[in-house]
């Protein structure tokens, strides 16, 4: 479903993926991890189609996306891609129904069928009771939940989570752990995660190893 071939990454002389191959089933949940500055957070960013690769391909669900022109690789991750980063990265002037309905929105969905849409991930979520909050009115776990349910809204082919659980505390971490299991139950949803959380690496169906751009055994 996900097919990435030979990706290295350069920023002037500075070589941070060096050859990087990978393969991602639909429905599974695999996790990135490695040294800071092995170049995860860069591989999961070109796998997100927020970067190119210097080389290499990168095939979601058999679109080759590097071919594609800046407005239709937008509008393909709007669809395909979703996102969950380290800091929610919710917009602060927003309740949270409101920040879980834009991508629907920016998709093209009508309002009407957006915000049904967007309670009903809420609800499915545990967060029904607090959809008219703003992300200051929520705990860290509660918002990053919101951001969950704003990364599902368009029924993503993959999650790419960046960190996730890496501000909040034991409790509201294993929270976020489990959820990313139980959609996958419930949705086949895929998951690729960057964790330096090492239980986190340990529960997903397969880990890659990066160390100094390159995939290690």
């Amino acid at each position: 479903m996900i097919e990435l071939h030979d990706i290295t990454k350069n920023f002037g002389s500075l070589s941070v993926l060096r050859g990087v191959s990978l393969t991602v089933e639909q429905g599974e949940v695999v996790s990135i991890v490695g040294p800071s500055g092995a170049g995860k957070t860069t591989l999961l960013q070109i796998m997100g189609t927020l970067d190119r690769p210097s080389s290499g391909t990168v095939a979601i669900d058999g679109t080759n996306v590097e071919q594609l022109g800046e407005r239709a690789l937008a509008a393909f991750r709007n669809r395909h891609i979703g996102f969950v980063f380290q800091f929610h990265q919710l917009l602060p002037e927003f309740t949270a129904l409101e920040n879980v309905l834009i991508p629907a929105l920016i998709a093209g969905r009508e309002r009407k069928e957006a915000e049904r849409a967007a309670r009903e991930m809420l609800e499915r979520l545990g967060l029904s009771g607090r959809a008219a909050h703003k992300p200051n009115e929520l705990s860290g776990g509660e918002k990053q939940r919101v951001a969950v349910a704003r990364a599902l809204i368009n029924r993503p082919s993959v999650v790419l989570a960046d960190e996730p659980s890496g501000s909040l505390d034991t409790r509201h971490k294993e929270e976020l752990h489990q959820l990313f299991f139980d959609l996958r139950q419930e949705l086949g949803q895929t998951f690729v995660i960057v964790t330096h959380d090492e239980n986190l690496a340990r529960m997903t169906d397969r880990t890659l190893h990066l160390v100094d751009g390159q995939k290690v055994d």
